[in-house]
């Protein structure tokens, strides 16, 4: 069983690649994300991040956010969202609760309030399906403060909502009609 820290440091490590910089591995992801697991540890062994099959394996199982996921037979392996990237990531519409949250942290507040949740340097507009994991989110960047999404408003007019493969809501951009701070 891995240590937090060589799992930690493992998870950072194929986040960062495989959400972000594909390419500094030399690695291009194919449509989904998706990287040969064959190829991946290849590259990692190149660069001197020798990770072994089990290892992957692992921190696949064991990370809390379940930020990877392995195809079907287990060849493959990807980030399951959160990629600044171009990537397709194959996410058919779905519909979501009634309400979800947000988490951020207390700076970031009064540009909410006025432009709404937007996907930075993102893909989609991250958001969860309890208070406790926006809470959770929030944290990380200091005081934590929750939004509440009326996603049936939104569903209404027009707005289209994803499920990536760890259960975290997708959205392009959530506008501060629908948002109520908590």
């Amino acid at each position: 069983m891995l240590s937090e820290s060589r799992l930690r440091k493992i998870s950072k490590y194929l986040s960062y690649h495989l959400r972000h910089r594909p390419d500094e591995l030399g690695l291009e992801l194919e449509v989904g994300g998706w990287v040969e697991v064959p190829r991946l540890l290849a590259a990692c062994r190149q660069k001197k991040f020798s990770i072994q099959p089990v290892e992957l394996e692992e921190v696949v199982r064991r990370n809390d956010k379940k930020r990877f996921s392995f195809n079907e037979d287990g060849s493959k392996i990807r980030a399951n969202q959160g990629h600044s990237i171009e990537i397709d990531l194959q996410l058919e519409p779905q519909t979501p609760p009634d309400v979800l949250y947000h988490g951020t942290g207390h700076p970031a507040v009064p540009s909410i309030l006025k432009e709404g949740l937007v996907k930075m340097s993102r893909h989609h507009v991250h958001l969860s399906g309890d208070r406790s994991t926006a809470k959770k989110v929030g944290q990380r960047h200091g005081k934590p403060v929750i939004f509440q999404i009326d996603t049936e408003a939104m569903q209404k007019a027009g707005y289209l909502f994803y499920l990536s493969a760890n259960g975290v809501w997708l959205v392009d951009r959530v506008p501060p009609e629908y948002l109520t701070q908590l």
